[in-house]
């Protein structure tokens, strides 16, 4: 099988949300340059539908169509249920991107940054994808699957509160609801993964990552010395959504930099001179 063949998405038709910026934009742009038709949906419809006109300028071999929704409430999943099924039969990827974080110094971390991080970052995710499965189950297959790529972050894995204590809860929350679901559905002919993703640019980062000089601080915190890029995105949703990543479920694929093996420096590096 040729590398054209084995990371080809043509024909296949993919949601993404909060795919207008950040990471799922970039996932979006990689989806689309292996040839998928591409939803993307956030609360900001008229952002979704100028990122789509722009991707669709380039001349990737795929689409791209934006539309809103919002996954923070029992209705606005069901919304987004219907709209996609009013824009395709067929849905052989779902990429849950679209999240929610709150900052505060522990002391001063208020009740409400729970129930708004929570209700998009796990209970939207979870009932988007109980609500599609139908749809996913019915366009894979065992030798190729549908796709469910949640994203989860680094801090899922390792204990970094940093001030954002329910983001990084509700993440660990994603892996787990990633693992769980990777057994309880594979039988549907649907695969399960995660991104663990660490430093990006985005909205979400822009604190830490609006400039060069600060993307470079950053970086240098990172194993691999720098912060993510657009194609460790769009490289690693490829792999996965792709026959290549067809007999992987239940895995949380660490896009961290080497930030997940991260432990206590060298105990006796003073005294080793």
């Amino acid at each position: 099988m040729t590398p054209e063949m084995l990371f080809s998405l043509a024909g296949k038709t993919a949601l993404v949300t909060g795919g207008a910026s950040g990471i799922g934009r970039m996932a979006t742009h990689g989806l689309m340059a292996a040839g998928a038709d591409v939803l993307i949906a956030s609360r900001k419809a008229d952002a979704c539908a100028a990122v789509a006109d722009e991707l669709n300028g380039l001349g990737l071999a795929g689409t791209c169509t934006g539309f809103g929704g919002d996954v923070s409430t029992e209705d606005g999943v069901a919304q987004m249920v219907q709209d996609v099924s009013e824009r395709t039969q067929s849905l052989h990827i779902l990429m849950n991107n679209a999240g929610a974080t709150w900052g505060a110094p522990l002391g001063q971390f208020p009740f409400e940054a729970w129930a708004k991080v929570m209700n998009v970052n796990v209970a939207g995710l979870f009932h988007l994808t109980q609500s599609l499965l139908p749809m996913l189950s019915a366009s894979g297959d065992a030798q190729d699957p549908a796709r469910v790529v949640n994203v989860g972050s680094v801090m899922g894995d390792v204990p970094m509160g940093d001030g954002a204590y329910s983001y990084s809860a509700s993440k660990a929350a994603v892996h787990h609801i990633t693992q769980t679901l990777a057994k309880e559905i594979a039988h549907l002919n649907i695969t399960v993964n995660a991104l663990a993703p660490g430093p990006f640019v985005s909205k979400m980062t822009a604190f830490a990552t609006a400039d060069e000089g600060m993307r470079d601080k950053v970086g240098k915190d990172v194993p691999l010395q720098r912060v993510g890029s657009p194609e460790d995105i769009a490289g690693a949703m490829q792999f996965l959504c792709s026959r290549a990543g067809s007999y992987i479920t239940g895995a949380i694929l660490p896009l961290s930099g080497g930030v997940q093996v991260m432990t206590a420096p060298n105990l006796f590096r003073s005294a080793m001179g």
